[in-house]
């Protein structure tokens, strides 16, 4: 199956234009220290409910030790929690509320493209589906050196109790 098109053309986007860091990302996305997988949001349109982030990756993340020792490869899961932090993020903008914890509910229809390495830095596009108040449909992708590493369907929901 060939790759969806892009949500927006990786080559349009400013990779330094931050607009949002990491303390601006911890408002609204709960996870810490080494599940932090986003370092920037690079855009955000509440228009279009688009957002885009960045994770620079080291060689000095919690796996590069063990996946895979000698060739260590970023791993496919932590590509999919990449995107649904960036649906969290944007689910959350959209709903303008920081006080629940939006979770990942599903993913479908996921593809890997490519091998992510320590030193890649990786774009995440995340475009809201549907957005209800209690529930959230995203396409998500990713890229690295402007080709395409992932792509799926993520459903979020919003935690009983928040």
């Amino acid at each position: 199956m060939p790759a969806a098109a892009p949500i927006l053309r990786p080559d349009a986007i400013d990779l330094e234009r931050v607009i949002v860091g990491k303390e601006g990302i911890r408002e609204w996305v709960p996870q810490r220290h080494e599940f932090e997988m986003l370092d920037a949001i690079l855009v955000f349109d509440e228009a279009t409910q688009v957002a885009v982030a960045r994770k620079q990756l080291s060689p000095a993340e919690f796996w590069v030790r063990g996946h895979l020792p000698g060739r260590p490869l970023f791993p496919g899961v932590l590509m999919v929690e990449s995107a649904a932090q960036l649906c969290c993020y944007l689910f959350c903008r959209m709903q303008n509320d920081k006080s629940r914890v939006f979770a990942l509910g599903g993913v479908d229809e996921v593809r890997f493209r490519g091998t992510v390495l320590p030193g890649d830095r990786v774009i995440v596009m995340a475009r809201a589906r549907k957005i209800r108040s209690k529930l959230g449909v995203f396409d998500t992708q990713a890229f690295v050196h402007g080709r395409p590493i992932f792509e799926g369907i993520v459903t979020g929901m919003v935690l009983p109790g928040t």
